[in-house]
């Protein structure tokens, strides 16, 4: 999975999301050469879905229909 900027260059691929003893870890390279590993905490999950309004979760949910 690869996430990108406003300008359409990549920021950040994702290459493994695995279980860890803290939470999730997520691997991946951010622009294209540095390695890194962040591990997302049940805390700061929760932190995190109040992010997620009605709107956000229809759009979600259109995504996974739609063609690249």
């Amino acid at each position: 999975m690869k996430l990108f900027t406003p300008e359409n260059t990549e920021l950040i691929e994702v290459t493994s999301v695995t279980s860890h003893k803290d939470g999730v870890q997520v691997q991946g390279t951010i622009m294209g050469t540095m390695p890194m590993k962040a591990v997302l905490r049940p805390h700061e999950l929760r932190r995190g879905l109040r992010f997620v309004t009605p709107g956000l979760a229809w759009t979600v949910l259109k995504m996974l229909f739609k063609r690249a």
